[in-house]
């Protein structure tokens, strides 16, 4: 191979990389925009019905509070199960309508904590997140034997959660929420980099708006976990 050769393969191949490399930025600012709208949605749900009392005290005295509780995981399973046989619009919506659901069952944060203290909580959550979802995106270490530890602790967290529901605990319930946050942490980590890894140029469109809305399920899960445990220790209640 001559040197005019080589100069234009390797021109080839940088053109490609660049593409490459252009697709999946674009593919990641989808993820974060999706996760950012929902997290907004959530928020605006949120502290509507939880300084609405019209609202609040039907939901939050009567049994409808645990449907309310219990609707996000019923959402997150069906979504996990069904998202391969759903379509790119309808995964969309579905995402839409579970961070309003979300929202319904955080708003009785603002019952339980200052307007102050939950800003406040937000904020640290947000930089937590940004810092280690930017390392998950920047790292070359593999993080698969990582995530595997960690859904390991993902798991003691949610069973140690549902024993301390008849326990009541406080020392348990600090020791969850302290291996909950560094679990979720990591988790953000781990997220960031099989999002990465998971995007392929020659994937159809439908195909990358369908990884966007998951990519951006995962991620919103892990920050409005970090949020909820940050809150038990940052904030002050009314």
């Amino acid at each position: 191979m001559n040197q005019t050769d080589q100069r234009y393969g390797y021109g080839a191949a940088g053109g490609s990389q660049a593409l490459l490399d252009e697709g999946l930025r674009k593919h990641m600012l989808r993820v974060y925009n999706y996760m950012g709208i929902g997290l907004v949605l959530t928020g605006l749900v949120a502290f509507v019905v939880g300084t609405t009392p019209a609202l609040y005290v039907p939901i939050f005295s009567s049994p409808l509070k645990w449907v309310v509780m219990l609707a996000p995981l019923a959402f997150v399973l069906f979504f996990s199960f069904r998202i391969q046989s759903m379509s790119a619009g309808a995964a969309q919506m579905m995402f839409w309508a579970f961070c309003a659901v979300m929202g319904l069952s955080l708003a009785s944060v603002f019952l339980v904590f200052t307007g102050t203290s939950i800003a406040r909580t937000f904020f640290i959550a947000a930089t937590m997140f940004g810092a280690t979802s930017l390392y998950g995106y920047t790292t070359k270490r593999d993080l698969a034997n990582f995530g595997s530890f960690l859904m390991m602790g993902l798991i003691g967290v949610i069973i140690a959660s549902v024993v301390n529901i008849f326990l009541g605990s406080s020392a348990l319930q600090f020791a969850i929420s302290i291996i909950g946050i560094l679990v979720f942490v990591g988790l953000t980590a781990w997220d960031t980099q099989n999002i990465k890894e998971q995007y392929a140029e020659n994937y159809s469109q439908e195909s990358q708006q369908k990884l966007a809305v998951f990519g951006a399920l995962s991620l919103y899960l892990n920050f409005v976990n970090i949020f909820q445990l940050l809150l038990n220790f940052t904030g002050e209640r009314e």
